[in-house]
């Protein structure tokens, strides 16, 4: 299928590796120019002329924190007129309620809930003059099953999540769509941390921990990133202009609800 998007322009978010690196691939597959960002600058250039050679499509990057704002106001500079809004960041590590202080959860609603906030509010009225919009918000599976050791993040994944839903209601009319990717279990290095913290305070081997990982999911193995990049390719896609306001969630079949 052509998604119609060649010659498009996209600012992803947290895109050297992983799965804002898998939606970037994705996106320039099917001719779109692309602006990344990292916090670091050698794994950010590697991919952006990785992308660039591969796809040959226009590639740049931005380094830095995406929850400065400085950073924010660099990748609006080097992407003016964004067709397309990839948000992702890498989230809190799981804890203990006790121990998350003011300062824990400040900085979770800075990097997860704040900063993709300021860059939705920093694209949002340019896409709706210019009658085309996607933006495309990387959450978490836990927004709708929330677990006490990932409070932190789902806290913050959540507001976001809110907030997104009601502009999403009143920019639809402009060809302009709000949706939020919701894994769980992906094959990135977040799972490899998790694993190794699995195995270092359950005391069994890293392959076990994956076993672990793996059995819980209802598909029985971890997602592979390039399964969310295709699906966020879709979500930014012509098509999908009716689909706004939603929760994708790619979990293997994993969620037990109904909505």
């Amino acid at each position: 299928m052509d998604l119609g998007l060649r010659g498009r322009r996209a600012i992803v978010c947290a895109s050297s590796r992983g799965l804002g690196r898998a939606c970037a691939e994705a996106l320039a597959r099917e001719g779109v120019h692309l602006v990344l960002n990292a916090r670091e600058s050698t794994s950010l250039r590697e991919t952006v002329d990785a992308i660039a050679t591969a796809h040959g499509v226009e590639v740049a990057g931005v380094a830095g924190d995406i929850a400065r704002e400085e950073t924010q106001q660099a990748l609006v500079a080097a992407c003016p007129t964004p067709d397309i809004l990839v948000n992702n960041n890498g989230g809190p590590p799981p804890g203990r309620f006790a121990d998350w202080d003011r300062d824990a959860w400040v900085d979770a609603l800075d990097a997860n809930m704040l900063a993709p906030l300021a860059m939705i509010r920093a694209v949002l009225e340019g896409m709706c003059e210019r009658r085309f919009g996607r933006i495309v918000n990387i959450t978490s599976a836990m927004v709708k099953t929330p677990l006490s050791p990932m409070g932190l993040s789902t806290g913050a994944r959540t507001g976001l999540t809110s907030v997104s839903k009601a502009l999403s209601r009143d920019v639809a009319h402009a060809n302009v769509t709000i949706n939020n990717l919701l894994p769980e279990r992906f094959d990135t290095a977040r799972q490899r941390g998790m694993a190794e913290l699995r195995s270092k305070l359950g005391g069994v081997s890293l392959e076990q921990a994956y076993d672990e990982m793996a059995a819980s999911i209802a598909a029985g193995r971890l997602g592979r990133p390039e399964e969310l990049g295709d699906a966020c390719a879709f979500l930014c896609s012509a098509q999908a202009g009716f689909i706004s306001g939603q929760n994708l969630q790619l979990d293997g079949g994993s969620y037990a609800g109904l909505l």
